[in-house]
């Protein structure tokens, strides 16, 4: 059963209280996005500002280079999940083992040129992975479905991971991505720019939900 969570994406406490006001009337799993400029090339709003409904499971997107500096404010919050990038160079272990350790799901990001098996010890740690094709910081990325390899690989290290996708989910693709074993489909410009988004919402709902046929 695949899951749609609308991603909030945004650098301001303005514009971060307006997504929440916005998603509330339909959204339930919910992806915030944060970031330090540096890893990615924008600043969002800081963590000292997140806050969410408490109905909400909510995952956090942390695009940060040093992710020692955030890991205990972010386990403060208390979110379902927390999901840092392989692609810092640091040594994740110990940052992934205190938050499951706090009972929190612990994730790792993937970009596009990060090959799964150089990270097989990591993906046989944690609880998710999230196949990263958008671009860093913005809305409206493009899916590149060739991606949908790397869920295959993946899954061929470790079975029972939850496994994300972040970049271009829009109601078209839906459904080719959740029968490439995606579980999680974090949607932004889909549901962000659109007039009517519980509208999208649905519609990406039923797309997910459809039975496949061979």
């Amino acid at each position: 059963m695949s899951e749609i969570a609308p991603c909030i994406t945004v650098e301001t406490e303005e514009e971060f209280r307006s997504s929440v006001e916005r998603l509330t009337p339909f959204a339930e799993r919910v992806h915030i996005d944060i970031s330090d400029g540096e890893f990615s090339p924008v600043f969002m709003v800081g963590v000292n500002s997140l806050w969410w409904p408490k109905e909400w499971t909510v995952d956090i997107h942390a695009m940060v280079m040093r992710p020692a500096e955030y890991v205990d404010k972010l386990i403060a919050l208390k979110p379902n999940l927390i999901t840092f990038h392989v692609e810092t160079g640091i040594n994740l272990v110990p940052i992934i083992q205190k938050i499951q350790n706090a009972g929190i799901k612990a994730g790792i990001a993937l970009l596009k040129s990060t090959v799964p098996v150089t990270v097989a010890d990591l993906i046989n740690m944690v609880d998710h992975v999230l196949v990263f094709s958008g671009d860093l910081g913005h809305y409206g990325g493009t899916a590149s479905l060739m991606q949908l390899e790397k869920v295959r690989l993946i899954k061929n290290i470790n079975p029972n991971v939850e496994i994300g996708w972040d970049g271009g989910v829009n109601v078209d693709n839906a459904f080719t991505l959740t029968q490439g074993g995606v579980n999680v489909l974090n949607v932004g410009g889909a549901l962000a720019l659109a007039d009517d988004p519980a509208s999208v919402y649905d519609k990406l709902i039923t797309e997910i939900n459809k039975r496949g046929v061979i």
